[in-house]
């Protein structure tokens, strides 16, 4: 199963990486009109600092520190550099991911993310459904804001 998640948030994070790379115009990635209250540009940093925190950091062992503040408030990051950013998640997460056999899914998750503590395969679960939410999110921004 552990194979499954790999496989499925290395595929998502590259859609996320093409999405990217799809604005024909880079400074739309930045761009808010009407109701639509988040950028590409922001949701892309939120889903390295989600991603880096919940998999890289507490299964993964890595030294990440979130600013989850900042991943909403910084503007104006390139599109090469969300691309990196993106990129070095993959790797992050492929590696972390690697460690972790099929049994420690069924293990306690090691931080209380929610009212009540749960497995890691649930967190895995919640974290490759709101990558998913917000990447058809940026999908739709992209279409509808970058003319």
């Amino acid at each position: 199963m552990i194979k499954a998640f790999q496989q499925l948030f290395i595929r998502d994070l590259n859609k996320l990486k093409e999405e990217i790379k799809s604005y024909n115009n880079e400074q739309n990635i930045w761009k808010i009109d009407g109701k639509i209250a988040n950028t590409a540009g922001n949701l892309c940093l939120h889903l390295v600092g989600n991603l880096n925190t919940y998999i890289g950091k507490e299964l993964g062992g890595t030294a990440y520190v979130r600013n989850r503040d900042l991943e909403f408030s910084q503007k104006d990051v390139s599109q090469k550099e969300l691309i990196q950013k993106v990129e070095q998640t993959i790797e992050v997460v492929d590696q972390s991911l690697a460690k972790i056999t099929d049994s420690a899914l069924e293990e306690e998750y090691p931080l209380q993310v929610y009212e009540t503590k749960s497995t890691t395969g649930f967190i895995l679960g919640s974290l490759l459904a709101h990558l998913g939410y917000h990447l058809g999110q940026i999908n739709y921004h992209r279409r509808l804001l970058d003319k």
